[in-house]
């Protein structure tokens, strides 16, 4: 995927030159895009075949859940039924959904099917009491009785006996993938045009609140958008708060492992904190998944200094030069050859 990222100054912090850069062979950098966004201006609206206000047949809840129809009767019978309808027909909501997935795996776990209509009984009473079952929901349960954990705490205690656990968000997240592809493709185009949207907005102080919005919202939408997690983190840093941008920058790798602009930022923490050691596998990262990316090759020139290398970090001054022959740091990596 091709896409723009940020990156945060050379050792020499640069808040007022913010750097766009290309993803992919080549890389390097490139004049910002003009923001993607709605007719009128608003951000645009996520896709809205959301599997949270969907309905579903059952053969599309076989196909998930890998149930058989012989078992999707067994449960009917016994009350844990389809609660919606759709052309007609009864359907299965995103709650009965969750309540399937819990009964399924209690029943392959050998609890009795009466146990397990008394469980899924405690688990709808307690849905209606959440309002963002993405964010908020993790279903536990010891086969009796149903918890569920929210932020603000538990409606059930746990007996410790027999856990089944799940969050609600890799549900939703395998209803995209395996009957709601092209919802998927939606959700993510969306993401990103906010992405972009917020962009633009993130350089000055002015709007950078509404950035921050733009991308927290973009996440929301598609949790996988790893530059989105980068540029927040930059706005963290920006507001020195090392330590938010830290863990956005490392979430950002745990989605793409290769990012330069999250490896490179990250690399750029460790080095402010004085930790050039953590600092240099990150700008080699970076390097290695841009060859271009000319900042990471001064910072990793400057990490080895510090940790009293002069030798190592020759070659990347001149590789510094190579890319950036002229200029105030080119003269600085100049006068350490």
């Amino acid at each position: 995927m091709r896409g723009h990222g940020k990156d945060i100054g050379r050792k020499k912090r640069r808040d007022d030159k913010v750097i766009h850069v290309v993803f992919g062979p080549g890389g390097g950098r490139v004049p910002p895009e003009p923001a993607s966004t709605a007719a009128d201006g608003a951000a645009p609206a996520p896709s809205a075949r959301e599997p949270l206000t969907d309905l579903f047949t059952a053969g599309e809840i076989a196909r998930l859940l890998g149930i058989t129809a012989g078992r999707l009767r067994t449960l009917d019978r016994a009350g844990i039924s389809p609660t919606g309808r759709r052309r007609g027909r009864r359907a299965y909501t995103f709650t009965d959904l969750l309540a399937l997935r819990t009964a399924q795996t209690l029943l392959d776990r050998k609890v009795r099917l009466r146990d397990v209509v008394r469980a899924i009984g405690a688990l709808k009473r307690t849905l209606p009491k959440v309002a963002r079952p993405l964010v908020e929901l993790r279903i536990v349960s010891d086969g009796r009785r149903v918890v569920v954990h929210a932020h603000d705490g538990s409606f059930e205690p746990l007996t410790g006996q027999m856990l089944l656990e799940f969050n609600v968000q890799t549900l939703r997240d395998d209803v995209v993938r395996v009957l709601r592809p092209s919802a998927g493709r939606e959700r993510a185009r969306t993401a990103y045009e906010l992405y972009l949207q917020a962009s633009q907005l993130d350089e000055t102080a002015a709007t950078m609140d509404e950035a921050e919005r733009l991308y927290r919202q973009a996440i929301d939408i598609d949790p996988w958008l790893a530059i989105a997690y980068t540029n927040l983190g930059n706005i963290c840093f920006r507001r020195h708060d090392a330590t938010a941008a830290e863990a956005l920058y490392r979430q950002a790798l745990e989605i793409d492992e290769k990012q330069p602009e999250a490896q490179y930022n990250l690399g750029y923490v460790m080095l402010e904190r004085g930790d050039a050691d953590l600092a240099i596998p990150l700008f080699l990262g970076a390097i290695a998944a841009d060859p271009k990316f000319s900042d990471a090759y001064f910072n990793l020139a400057m990490a080895y200094e510090q940790v009293g290398d002069p030798a190592r970090a020759r070659p990347f001054w001149t590789d510094y030069i190579s890319l950036e022959p002229s200029g105030t740091w080119t003269e600085i990596a100049r006068r350490h050859l």
